[in-house]
């Protein structure tokens, strides 16, 4: 049997060996990947896309399982895919959600995938939209992308995702001064988590503040408005109104999705241009040359940035 033959037949083993090869930064690993990935086209079957994010220490990996947990029994098959910090050593992964999943990871109808960030900005590691394109094919309808962390470039993952999800804590320094503007304006859902115990009472204030404020955020799509609410992924409570809120958010964007994953598409391939193309420019020996003239007049004030990279760019 084939990887492309494993993967469409729900192969493991193949999903893992394919998602290696889209890891790989070898040239001749790049192109095996992108002829892999055309070979499957799109899935028919509708899945559904989420993306969360949040600060570290907001129970994001405890929340991830609980959800894919309560999705499983709804039906669904998850595949996560967790983007951890990369070693500065290695290269690799270093918090290794699978040992945070646990009960997750040993579900045969679950599928979960740590993938080192690379150093790339917006907590996402540069082939997860491919990886994507990879789950979906081997069968899973719910694709749970967690990204490294909350930031000014943190919003990626709502460039990858039919839904983004931020999540909060109570009491730990996620006032509404705390978190970021344009993170806040993209959320389709916050979910302020660790709503229990001692914390269930800041919790509904923080709540409260946050449906105050998102009162007065126009809603940036046009089918949806913007939902706040409390869970705790440690006991359970609150996430049958999660999954509730989620399954209502793909009802109303149902005639939406096509066009924004369209969107989507169109953005990540003026990305991918921009990427080949340093790419090339710094892998002929006569560009390099150039650069590094080039740097030395910008240095010494012999030329403006503008036609510095005009110069680059044309070769001269």
């Amino acid at each position: 049997m084939s990887d492309i033959e494993g993967i469409l037949s729900g192969d493991r083993r193949a999903l893992a060996r394919a998602i290696t090869l889209l890891e790989s930064s070898r040239p001749d690993d790049e192109e095996r990947a992108a002829a892999l990935i055309e070979s499957l086209g799109s899935t028919s079957r509708e899945t559904w896309r989420l993306g969360i994010s949040g600060a570290p220490g907001v129970g994001k990996s405890t929340f991830v399982e609980a959800f894919g947990l309560h999705a499983l029994e709804q039906g669904k098959q998850v595949a996560v895919l967790a983007v951890d910090p990369s070693s500065t050593l290695g290269g690799g992964s270093i918090l290794g959600d699978k040992t945070r999943m646990e009960r997750l990871s040993r579900d045969p109808r679950a599928f979960i995938r740590p993938s080192p960030s690379g150093g790339e900005l917006g907590g996402v590691a540069r082939r997860t939209r491919d990886v994507i394109t990879l789950v979906e094919a081997a069968g899973y309808d719910l694709v749970i992308v967690e990204t490294v962390g909350v930031g000014q470039s943190e919003t990626a993952v709502a460039a990858l995702t039919d839904m983004f999800l931020l999540l909060l804590a109570p009491g730990a320094g996620d006032s509404l001064q705390g978190v970021k503007r344009g993170i806040m304006e993209l959320a389709d859902l916050i979910l302020v988590n660790k709503a229990d115990g001692a914390l269930a009472e800041t919790a509904r204030h923080v709540v409260s503040d946050h449906r105050a404020a998102l009162s007065l955020v126009r809603p940036h799509e046009s089918f949806w408005t913007p939902r706040v609410e409390a869970c705790s992924a440690l006991t359970g409570e609150g996430l049958d109104a999660v999954w509730e809120v989620v399954g209502a958010y793909f009802e109303a964007a149902s005639q939406h999705l096509a066009k924004k994953r369209r969107a989507q598409s169109a953005s990540a391939l003026r990305e991918e241009v921009v990427r080949l193309a340093t790419a090339r420019l710094h892998a002929d020996p006569e560009r390099k040359a150039l650069m590094a003239r080039l740097e030395g007049e910008l240095s010494a004030s012999n030329i403006s940035l503008r036609n510095a990279a005009r110069r680059a760019l044309d070769g001269g």
